[in-house]
């Protein structure tokens, strides 16, 4: 599955969009222009997405990878 496929079955599967994503890590205070925190681990971001939003693993490192600038 393409990352792109990722990306789009999270936002069917959520409705929220991927923007959304990346102003709650904002808001949650894990990232600031698209960049991690210092101090904030991957894990804790994977593990938010994972609880909150009901993904699995695979698609919660894919909306983390999304929200941290390594995809687009």
């Amino acid at each position: 599955m393409s990352f792109q496929t990722y990306i789009k079955n999270i936002e069917e599967k959520t409705g929220k969009s991927r923007a959304d994503f990346g102003k709650f890590a904002i808001e949650k205070g894990f990232t600031e222009a698209g960049k991690l925190k210092t101090g904030i681990k991957a894990t804790q971001i994977v593990n938010w997405l994972k609880k909150d939003f009901e993904l699995g693993h695979g698609y919660a490192t894919a909306m983390y990878a999304y929200i941290t600038g390594k995809w687009e």
